[in-house]
């Protein structure tokens, strides 16, 4: 690692990506494969040779999620890493709760997600110096104070970078479309935040965009821990 003072925010999203590449020696781009993600993949491409990118196999994405993936691994020089949970620790889970847990409380939805989730970026994250994610502060009140680039106490203090996190949803889009960079097929079927398979719907014209995330819910926050613990909450 190679590390140094954290620059003054904000950056652009390209400053941001060079700073982090060239400041820290191993670097992991956690892609869900939304659009933030794909922008910020397409992006990094441009900036340094075969990034690395993680995703996570949660055991439950929406099948347009893999063939979306297929399509970026084909398509862009990157070096792909797809992580799943441990199995079993999924395994007793699902023994003691069942395999939709997640639909009986909050408690146990979060559960599922630090299983399925969570716990998989901590352990895969211990091995880099930094990481890059598609956070934007717009997308919930949970976001809105998040910081383009930070120390991240939550994976031993390595650096957290959020370069998309001053665009708004329609920049996102509009650079998708200027550089035909591939979305996930979900969205044109009124999806505005795209998760697990079961967690996910498409949400109704005025809905917040992350209505369509755990929407049987009624007090629980729309997240799911990767960046964000209870104790956090702000809404």
């Amino acid at each position: 690692m190679t590390g140094g003072d954290l620059p003054a925010n904000p950056l652009s999203a390209e400053e941001a990506l060079r700073w982090v590449y060239e400041q820290h020696e191993r670097v992991a781009l956690v892609a869900s494969f939304q659009a933030e993600s794909s922008v910020l993949i397409d992006l990094a491409c441009q900036i340094i040779e075969r990034p690395e990118v993680i995703t996570l196999d949660t055991g439950r994405l929406p099948e347009e999620t893999h063939e979306l993936i297929e399509e970026f691994r084909a398509r862009y020089p990157i070096r792909l890493r797809v992580v799943q949970p441990d199995a079993a620790e999924v395994e007793a889970m699902t023994a003691k709760h069942g395999t939709n847990l997640f639909r009986q409380s909050v408690d146990l939805r979060l559960k599922c997600c630090d299983v399925r989730k969570s716990r998989p970026l901590e352990r895969v994250l211990s091995g880099y110096d930094a990481w890059i994610t598609g956070l934007r502060r717009q997308q919930s009140s949970t976001r809105a104070a998040t910081q383009q680039v930070a120390s991240d106490p939550q994976h031993g203090g390595i650096t957290k970078v959020a370069p998309l996190v001053e665009w708004t949803k329609e920049q996102v889009w509009e650079y998708i479309r200027e550089h035909d960079v591939p979305a996930h097929p979900l969205y044109a079927f009124g999806y505005t935040s795209i998760g697990c398979a079961p967690c996910t719907r498409a949400t109704a014209p005025g809905e917040a965009e992350r209505a369509g995330r755990w929407w049987w819910e009624v007090d629980g926050v729309k997240e799911c821990g990767l960046h964000w613990r209870p104790s956090e909450a702000t809404a």
